[in-house]
């Protein structure tokens, strides 16, 4: 379909588009490449400082700044010659073949949409509330960056997330200012007539309408889908106010606009993906929607059309606990889902409940959502190599029998868009070492160009990010002060706190008891010893918000405000409220430690340490999410032993005092022990460590990449493959399943017997199947790994059978274990389905 974007003019009429050039400024300023472009920040800057100082908005500043200023702008052929290299530098990142093209001209994958609640792209448009949203902007920059072909879809928020504000008693408040998307670098979708495209949803008694938008991420776009629409209902019209806002009623129906809805506006664009990515289970009921779709577009059933679909299937969980999936009553599914999927999907409800429920529970147990972009996906993987390990354990229930070891969830670790939370003074280090388009290509020499710096260079470069940041954390708190009407004293001297020679610690997050953000407290007086050192001085930079719900996460923040106040540690540690993106990119510039203090596993991956590696700072942290496979002696420093020790108050004050002997006696005294040149030597080796050995590998870069070729072009072939034919395959997948769970518990095992002579062995054993074809199943021997190592699983062969249905089944082995350690066990094996992914049988010799 040919849509067309609504013209500026039309939308706002604020623009003097009369004036010669402001269709290249509109045009740059509805390209948010601005956000990780450096070069684009004088730009904006010389039409308004303090406007763009504020906002990170160009397209704000363009309908704020006066039209004399703009013209006066427009006539300087030196600002004009900017606008052009602009131009041109995004024409190029637009059009040339990038690392995708150049790699895999020939792929299967023209199309990856990409499914995320939230957001976090740039300041300008506040539609996320932390790490999720971190994970998914910074993916779809690095994959504009490399060219990978992907579109993402998400939600408008009226209001986001809430803004923080805290009083001077340390009391956080919670502020939904509007974000009125006449100022947001976005323009509506029209269709050719200039009707607005609109979405509409079936809800009960009144159908749901969308309104989609259209944001510009560098080459590719982002669509986000707004319930404000004239023709809903009251009640409706606010289901996208507020992004994680409201109850169960409100989630499902921000999941069923972001699913559902979703995909409707895929179709209604004429996109056609083969690969869908949910991140999270948020848009999990898209897999509903894309199999529905392919029924109409077919006449398969639903669990034909859902075997084919799911191959094009890739759902990412980032939680690391049960209780962090969302989950509906059955009543509320009911209410939402029984016309849906007996008029759309010619299903039982109670068969659309059992994709989102355990499998043996009550049939009225709630309807989880992970469970169902599991049942409906080709792939699932955990955001680092330790959560890969503790999501297999939380989805074991889905695979009852399955060795933990072979629950079929994978992982790939997340990484940082590195050129989005580079410094200006960093970005000048890598491009003088690794070039200027560093992190749109392969990264393998990243490592050997950023070793060659030296101690010198490194350290006047993290001097100037210290004191950058300090100037701006005096500035920011003075601004604080004055809001949450602190003492005229505190105000006075807010401009005097910190100091840039001082080693400057950072810890910044959600505010939630599983962070442990009070760990530092745990021995007050002993903290105060290190912070107050006459000699090597030190100072902490916070903040963080807790949800707004969260009264023990509002609790911790109090804990630190009454902290710093009882013991006027003004001078020493500062509480800055409001975290967001803008605050974020000043801290992970600037620190020269990041704190990580969560309990291990409840990290899932974690990002922000990530983020300090680009800018020479480093990380002291539990060996959790991705510090556990990132961390060496020679990078950063350790909290833990790498194992899990439950939530109890003896291991928080084991590794209280354990972060406070790592401060004292490695940390502090390596900052300031210095040479002849005032140069910390051991210090400036390892920030030149950790970037040249971590930095390209936690990027997004690598992330995106991984993604395009572990599960994309996998997945893009298989659905192909699938969809062939109007879905045959799809058919042949259900017509064995069917057969197998009809024949699969009359299945009897023999007798085995083994032959064996030293450490050869032979196994064999007689199997009656029941009816099953064997060209349906695989009979395997199985044993357990040791010492770590991956399980013994040999397929063995059948070489006769009775007109009884006994099948006999050997193989023969080499090993020196006891023969007791090997078990035979059946497995499905049909139609190139992913086991247990698509079929979860097994039976096992008793």
């Amino acid at each position: 379909m040919n849509l067309q974007l609504a013209n500026t003019d039309e939308l706002y009429g604020l623009i003097p588009k009369d004036i010669e050039g402001m269709d290249s400024l509109v045009e740059l300023a509805f390209n948010i490449r601005w956000s990780w472009n450096h070069a684009s920040d004088k730009l904006w800057q010389q039409l308004d400082p303090e406007l763009w100082k504020l906002t990170q908005n160009p397209w704000v500043i363009l309908q704020t700044v006066s039209r004399d200023r703009l013209q006066r702008h427009l006539e300087d052929p030196e600002f004009r010659s900017t606008i052009k290299t602009l131009l041109d530098d995004n024409k190029k990142a637009l059009s040339s073949p990038n690392w995708f093209q150049q790699n895999h001209p020939k792929t299967q994958l023209k199309g990856v949409a990409y499914f995320s609640m939230e957001y976090m792209l740039s300041e300008a448009l506040p539609i996320y509330a932390g790490g999720l949203g971190n994970v998914a902007g910074d993916q779809l920059k690095s994959a504009s960056d490399l060219g990978v072909p992907v579109t993402a879809v998400g939600l408008l928020y009226a209001q986001g997330y809430f803004r923080q504000e805290i009083d001077k008693n340390g009391i956080q408040n919670a502020l939904f200012p509007y974000n009125d998307p006449g100022q947001l670098p976005i323009r509506p979708l029209r269709l050719p007539n200039g009707e607005w495209l609109r979405i509409k949803v079936p809800f009960p008694g009144h159908p749901l309408w969308l309104r989609a938008w259209q944001v510009q991420v560098g080459r590719l776009k982002l669509y986000l889908l707004d319930s404000n629409d004239a023709s809903n209902l009251p009640e409706f019209r606010g289901i996208t106010d507020e992004l994680y806002g409201g109850g169960p009623e409100q989630r499902i129906k921000q999941e069923i606009a972001l699913g559902i809805g979703g995909y409707k506006l895929l179709r209604a664009l004429d996109l056609k993906p083969e690969v869908c990515h949910m991140n999270e289970g948020h848009a999990a009921f898209l897999v509903l929607e894309r199999a529905n779709d392919f029924m109409k577009q077919t006449g398969r059933s639903f669990k034909e059309a859902l075997a084919v679909t799911r191959a094009g299937n890739l759902f990412t969980t980032h939680t690391a606990v049960p209780a962090g999936f969302d989950h509906f009553s059955y009543a509320l599914m009911e209410k939402f889902f029984q016309a849906y999927a007996e008029e759309e999907l010619d299903i039982d409800f109670t068969e659309l409940m059992e994709m989102g429920q355990e499998e043996g529970k009550n049939p009225f147990s709630h309807f989880n959502m992970a469970y169902l972009a599991t049942r409906g996906s080709g792939a699932v993987n955990g955001v680092s190599q330790l959560h890969g390990k503790v999501s297999r354990n939380l989805f074991r229930n889905l695979f009852p029998r399955w060795p933990v070891n072979e629950i079929p969830i994978g992982h790939v670790t997340n990484g940082v868009h590195m050129p989005s939370w580079d410094s200006e003074h960093a970005d000048a280090l890598w491009t003088e070492a690794c070039g200027k388009d560093r992190w749109r290509g392969e990264l393998d020499d990243h490592a050997a160009h950023i070793s060659n710096l030296g101690d010198e260079k490194l350290w006047k470069f993290r001097n100037l990010s210290r004191e950058r940041l300090v100037g701006f954390i005096q500035e920011r708190f003075e601004r604080q002060s004055l809001v949450s009407g602190l003492s005229p004293d505190i105000v006075r001297t807010a401009l005097q706190i910190f100091d840039p020679n001082t080693l400057t610690l950072g810890f910044a997050r959600r505010f939630v008891t599983y962070k442990r953000p009070d760990l530092l407290l745990h021995d007050p007086q002993r903290f105060i010893r290190i912070l107050k050192n006459p000699e090597r001085p030190v100072q902490l930079v916070m903040a963080g918000k807790a949800p707004p719900t969260d009264e023990s996460g509002k609790a911790l923040i109090r804990k630190w405000i009454e902290f710093i106040q009882k013991h006027e540690l003004y001078e020493h540690v500062a509480f800055l409220s409001d975290y967001d993106m803008m605050l974020t990119e000043h801290l992970v510039r600037g620190v020269d430690v990041w704190l990580n203090t969560p309990r291990r596993p409840w990290e899932a991956s974690g990002t922000s340490g990530m983020k300090v590696l680009v800018n020479g700072g480093i990380n002291l942290s539990v060996l959790d999410g991705w510090w556990a496979e990132a961390y060496t002696p020679e990078v950063g420093w350790a909290l833990g032993d790498g194992h899990e020790h439950g939530n109890g108050p003896a291991h928080d004050a084991q590794e209280a005092e354990a972060l406070y002997r790592l401060l004292e006696n490695e940390v502090v005294p390596e900052f300031y022990d210095r040479n002849k040149k005032k140069v910390p030597e051991r210090w400036v080796e390892r920030i030149r460590k950790s970037m040249a050995d971590l930095t390209s590998h936690f990027s997004a870069n690598r992330t995106v990449r991984e993604y395009t070729e572990h599960y994309y072009l996998p997945a893009a072939k298989s659905y192909k493959k699938r969809a062939a034919r109007k879905g045959l395959i799809g058919k042949r997948i259900v017509e064995a399943n069917n057969g197998l769970n009809t024949k699969w518990h009359g299945v009897k095992f023999g007798k085995a017997t083994i032959k064996s002579n030293r450490n050869t062995h032979e196994f064999e054993v007689p199997i009656w199947l029941n009816g099953m074809d064997p060209e349906h199943i695989l009979v395997e021997l199985f044993a357990e790994g040791l010492d770590g190592e991956p399980a013994e699983r040999i397929k063995m062969k059948m070489d006769w059978m009775k007109e009884q249905g006994e099948h006999n089944y050997h193989a023969k082995i080499v090993t020196s274990r006891p023969t007791d350690h090997y078990t035979v066990r059946i497995l499905p094996k049909y139609a190139g389905v992913t086991v247990p992914l698509e079929d979860n049988l097994i039976l096992w010799q008793h």
